[in-house]
């Protein structure tokens, strides 16, 4: 049996922590914590790229911080119900 811990693992059960929080507050906050969370990854991949590839991915770097900007004004059931299309993906992309 393996125990390696997959990377869509741990996001599934994080989205689906967002989607049982009760507390609206709180359901944010998770939300937020998930925003800050994957602007930090970004930022640090953008700043492991050589410069060439950062030229070439630009546009993709700049699309997905406007994402994460974009989600900073989510609703709790906003975010649940982003959680959810988020789990959803997952679970298609297992298949």
């Amino acid at each position: 049996m393996s125990k390696e811990i997959k990377t869509d693992d741990v996001i599934f059960n994080f989205f689906k922590q967002v989607c049982d929080e009760k507390d609206d507050i709180k359901c944010v906050e998770l939300g937020n914590s998930w925003i800050n969370a994957m602007k930090t990854n970004l930022t640090n991949m953008e700043k492991n790229l050589e410069e060439s590839d950062k030229v070439k991915h630009q546009e993709n770097i700049d699309n997905n911080m406007n994402h994460l900007n974009n989600l900073k004004v989510k609703s709790a059931n906003e975010w649940r119900e982003y959680a959810t299309q988020c789990m959803i993906e997952i679970l298609e992309n297992k298949k």
